[in-house]
């Protein structure tokens, strides 16, 4: 008799991924879930105490599939931390948009903005972690407890970006989300523009393309 293979934490997201879209709502249980995909209960809370903690970390396989991919690539650590940034923003969008449908279901049903859906908060943590691991080069304060307070605002202001990075992602209609790309470009520039302290030609540059695009964040 064949010994029966062993199911894995990424084998029970991405059935709970199917079911989620075939059926418009979550599993009643994770007795009903698992029965029905032919596995024990037990092996189910041996990764996730509930379907809550396994949404929270399908973002965070999003993120860590991004990076895998990025380090497997050469060029990649010889980026500087712009570089980096693009690089990782491309990959883990066409990480979201592989996922599309998925990933909209989880956003919908967030009932209080990006900020507020807590499938996003292990994306948050790993995000974090990454964007100080960057080490992006800012003006030195010579002083501890001010430089703490700049990386943490580096941080927090990482993340609302990648929120709104998001948001925009939701709402563009156009082919293969080429203006998602092009708000990418833009957005990063600015940011890395705004520390270098050479802002104006690139906020009057995103300024003009939010604009245009009559973009409207929750």
């Amino acid at each position: 008799m064949a010994k029966k293979k062993k199911i894995t934490a990424e084998d029970i997201m991405d059935k709970y991924m199917h079911y989620v879209l075939e059926h418009d709502e979550k599993p009643k249980s994770v007795f009903a879930f698992a029965k029905a995909n032919s596995f024990e209960e037990s092996e189910f809370y041996a990764f996730y105490n509930s379907f809550e903690i396994l949404e929270r970390q399908v973002f965070r396989f999003f993120f860590d599939s991004t990076l895998k991919a990025l380090e497997s690539s050469d060029e990649y650590s010889d980026y500087d931390s712009r570089q980096k940034l693009l690089s990782f923003y491309y990959t883990f969008f066409e990480n979201l948009t592989a996922n599309r449908s998925f990933v909209m279901y989880l956003l919908d049903h967030g009932n209080a903005g990006l900020k507020g859906i807590s499938a996003l908060s292990e994306l948050k943590k790993a995000f974090g972690t990454y964007v100080d691991d960057l080490n992006i080069e800012t003006l030195d304060l010579k002083q501890e407890r001010l430089e703490k307070i700049k990386d943490r605002s580096i941080r927090e202001s990482a993340w609302l970006q990648l929120l709104i990075t998001m948001k925009f992602w939701i709402d563009d209609t156009s082919t293969a989300f080429e203006k998602t790309d092009i708000f990418i470009e833009k957005a990063i520039n600015t940011s890395f523009d705004l520390i270098d302290t050479k802002p104006v030609k690139s906020l009057i540059d995103l300024g003009k393309f939010l604009v245009k695009e009559k973009m409207q964040m929750n």
